[in-house]
């Protein structure tokens, strides 16, 4: 994780009152300047003070998933916030983030802004689906609830552009399970085709590929913040998000009012550790899926449930099966698993699908392979995927060292059983290796002096990061620990009144929860 503290110059603002600015080029926008509010970093007085024009959010749906999510919503607006490209250098090319405005219904304490992890994932169509748990709490008198889609992703301009929808069917088809020589020789090729395809299909190429990274998208949210006449940050972050949140502090320790960070990223663990460990998060989540299905009737799943699962996918490796003009592969199978641990709620629907591929069928755990990359009825994706991979190589380090991935992929396998295709391990170094942009993260332990207490939640039972991974974050930021007792991934404003009243009493007047406190 970036830990390098930006020293900037700035200049002390007051909150502005917002002023609805006349007149407008264009039909159903109201224009609106709120800031500067807060500090400003000298040369960027343009950007934190600019006016922002807001209009109807069907125009900033992409793909299916964000049409559902907010393009037919009345209750929401929408604007796009400009931004350096390099923010090294101010008086070059721009770009935009899209942003996601739900209202607040009272007398208003600012903004609060929510990202929901990946990398890649869309904080506009995030927001727009938190919005019927935000109305039952006091939250949405109290704040505008506001999403933005980090640089690259989503509705911001440009966007990451890799793959085509067709070319992504095609990579979903391409298991690269052979780990002999010739086999990992073709995986690196194709890596290596994939980032060179991402610098010459995004625009601005490798420069927009050098400035995706979280180091810059926790600048974009600062401007955000001043745009929205808000002197401090108050921000939900998910999974991918609290790394989001924790760079933040670090960066503008003195722009923080209240951070929730809910499903940590680790910060003392390295990358190839952190695999292990989340592989053994997932068979976790794994059994006790195994306990909740052999409770039902005709649960596929033998007395061994780990060779039972195999059984059922591994054959897909050979003979991928027929779902109408597509196939089920056995990486979507295990895709589809894998969003299944997420949520329990998602139990019953890999238990369906079990049930069909025992019997030749895939209908629903492509259903669940393609929710998880965002594949849309029409064959669109989302740009989820591409992301996810352009922010990882700028801001993890380059994993070259195959005697260490070898032994990783050892590791992983001992970890989640059930994930083994019975191949040997195998150690081809990833698209990042051939990435056409440096590391832009300075990795270290998180550092943010100066910051008032944050929030960190961590689920006992979460599988994509553990519990320790937030247990840990707690301790570096030296902030208060809540722990849910639960098997999912997050936690905070789904459901629980436990967590939420908590979440909620620290973001309206910054009290944070007891020391030691449990949810269940």
């Amino acid at each position: 994780m970036a830990r390098l503290l930006s020293v900037l110059l700035v200049i002390p603002l007051l909150a502005s009152c917002t002023s609805i600015i006349e007149g407008t080029s264009k039909p159903g926008v109201v224009f609106e300047k709120t800031g500067p509010a807060g500090t400003v970093p000298a040369g960027l007085e343009e950007f934190y003070g600019q006016k922002l024009g807001w209009e109807d959010c069907a125009p900033y749906a992409t793909t299916g998933s964000s049409r559902e999510a907010y393009g037919t919503k009345r209750d929401v607006q929408c604007t796009r916030l400009r931004v350096p490209l390099d923010y090294g250098k101010p008086t070059g090319d721009t770009i935009t983030i899209g942003v996601l405005r739900y209202k607040a219904t009272g007398q208003k304490i600012g903004s609060l802004l929510t990202n929901p992890g990946g990398p890649g994932a869309s904080g506009m169509a995030s927001a727009a689906g938190m919005i019927t748990a935000y109305r039952k709490t006091e939250l949405a008198a109290k704040f505008d609830l506001v999403g933005f889609d980090p640089r690259g992703i989503g509705a911001s301009e440009p966007a990451v552009k890799c793959l085509t929808g067709p070319e992504r069917d095609a990579e979903r088809l391409d298991l690269d399970v052979d780990t002999s020589p010739a086999g990992i020789a073709q995986t690196e090729q194709e890596n290596r085709a994939y980032a060179e395809k991402c610098a010459a299909e995004t625009k601005f190429g490798a420069s927009m590929l050098a400035n995706l990274g979280t180091r810059d998208v926790v600048k974009d949210m600062d401007v955000l913040r001043s745009a929205l006449g808000d002197a401090k940050l108050s921000y939900v972050g998910y999974s991918y998000g609290t790394r989001i949140g924790t760079e933040y502090a670090e960066t503008f320790p003195q722009n923080v009012r209240a951070l929730i960070l809910d499903g940590a990223v680790d910060p003392t663990q390295d990358q190839l550790a952190s695999l292990v460990a989340q592989a053994a998060g997932f068979q976790k989540a794994f059994d006790e899926f195994v306990k909740w299905c052999r409770g039902k009737n005709d649960c596929p799943l033998g007395d061994d449930a780990n060779a039972s699962f195999r059984q059922l996918t591994t054959p897909l490796i050979q003979k991928p099966v027929d779902v109408g003009d597509r196939k089920l592969s056995y990486n979507d199978a295990i895709t589809a698993a894998i969003q299944a641990m997420y949520s329990e709620q998602l139990w019953p629907i890999l238990l369906d699908g079990l049930q069909e591929l025992k019997n030749g069928k895939g209908t629903r755990l492509l259903a669940l392979a393609d929710a998880y990359f965002d594949r849309d009825d029409q064959g669109d994706y989302s740009t989820i995927t591409d992301a996810f991979n352009a922010v990882h190589c700028v801001d993890d380090a380059r994993l070259t060292d195959k005697n260490a991935l070898l032994e990783t992929a050892k590791q992983y396998k001992a970890a989640a059983p059930f994930l083994d295709d019975g191949n040997p391990p195998g150690a081809a170094l990833d698209a990042c290796s051939f990435w056409p942009a440096p590391v832009s993260a300075t990795i270290a332990p998180p550092k943010a002096d100066g910051i008032p207490p944050l929030l960190v939640i961590s689920t006992t039972g979460d599988p994509a990061t553990p519990y320790e991974a937030g247990v840990n974050l707690a301790k570096a930021l030296n902030s208060r620990l809540l722990t849910f007792e639960g098997v999912q991934h997050t936690v905070f404003l789904q459901g629980d009144q436990c967590v939420d009243a908590a979440g909620v009493k620290y973001l309206v007047d910054q009290t944070l929860p007891a020391d030691g406190t449990r949810c269940a």
